[in-house]
């Protein structure tokens, strides 16, 4: 486990230097391993992934060149909205899905059922995006044993739930939901970008993400169908409810002001991995608030260029073997 934070009472444990300093050297290979004329991804808009009731779409990005035989590892992007709105069209998705195509994976973002009565249908359509990688693997040149996902805010959420109940078949979609079945849904590894991980616990904040001490509730009601901010549902839905020694490593990104999900939830699911030994890194962005993307958050450079941090991460957990 790596972590990176300056609060009071932190605890810090990081790798040796040499593999530190060797992941951090083959992330920038990444970042610079497609030449710059060549480096524009190309995207497929609007593909079809869910039963064909479905409006919602996913879009591909694919590397700009992929030399023959090639399989490339892959990553699906899930955006935030409080699961009621939002959009695969995002800007935080393009660079994202941009910097992952440029470093030669490829990335999907997806559109996922929204708002009342949205909750687990919203999961299953993560878990159907992972089947439709896999099941799709040889018309993309994907390795299907190389899949992360990935998502920022409530798409955070949605991330961790995906990969912390892979292949249960209480949060997998119905046979007749899905147009893969018996297809896995597992993944590699999880980047959870300050998504909101213990619904029972979450807090209100001012504008600086300095909590106030009143609960705040963990997802819209009506979302989860539940009747209050206690209803079972909440443990259900929340991501530490899952965790196992066995998890997929974690990437846990937050903004130190971060004013719509506290740092709490980020906190609390790193120290529930610390606690059950799985594997994570937790990185605590100094100057950000919510919403950010790898390199920048309301239009300025973060004090940080995470991509990186994320490639490297990617790059440790998605190794051919």
């Amino acid at each position: 486990m790596t972590l990176e934070s300056s609060p009071p009472a932190v605890l810090k444990c990081t790798m040796p230097r040499i593999a530190s300093f060797a992941l951090f050297a083959l992330a920038l290979s990444l970042i610079s391993s497609v030449p710059a004329a060549e480096s524009t991804p190309r995207i497929l808009k609007d593909v079809t992934f869910l039963t064909a009731d479905r409006a919602e779409k996913l879009d591909i990005y694919l590397p700009a060149a992929l030399p023959a035989g090639t399989l490339a590892p892959a990553v699906v992007w899930i955006h935030g909205g409080g699961w009621t709105g939002g959009t695969k069209n995002e800007t935080r998705a393009a660079e994202i899905c941009g910097t992952l195509a440029a470093a030669g994976y490829v990335a999907v973002s997806i559109d996922y059922r929204l708002g009342d009565g949205a909750w687990p249908t919203n999961l299953h359509d993560c878990k159907n995006a992972v089947r439709f990688l896999r099941s799709h693997a040889a018309d993309y040149q994907i390795d299907p044993k190389r899949i992360a996902v990935a998502g920022g805010s409530a798409g955070g959420h949605l991330a961790l739930m995906t990969g912390l109940t892979a292949d249960q078949a209480e949060f997998e979609p119905a046979a007749q939901a899905t147009p893969y079945p018996g297809v896995s849904s597992q993944v590699r590894c999880i980047i959870d970008l300050y998504g909101p991980a213990s619904l029972l616990t979450r807090l209100e904040t001012d504008a600086k993400g300095v909590p106030n001490g009143k609960r705040k509730p963990g997802g819209d009601l009506k979302v989860f169908g539940a009747s209050s901010m206690d209803d079972s549902v909440f443990t259900l839905a929340s991501p530490v409810s899952h965790i196992t020694k066995n998890a997929p490593p974690v990437l846990i990104i937050h903004g130190l002001i971060d004013g719509t999900v506290d740092i709490g939830q980020s906190w609390t699911l790193a120290g529930a991995l610390v606690r059950i030994g799985a594997e994570h890194q937790f990185i605590l962005v100094e100057g950000a608030g919510h919403t950010f993307d790898f390199e920048f958050w309301n239009k300025k450079a973060l004090s940080r260029d995470l991509r990186p941090v994320a490639l490297a991460f990617l790059a440790k957990h998605l190794a051919a073997h």
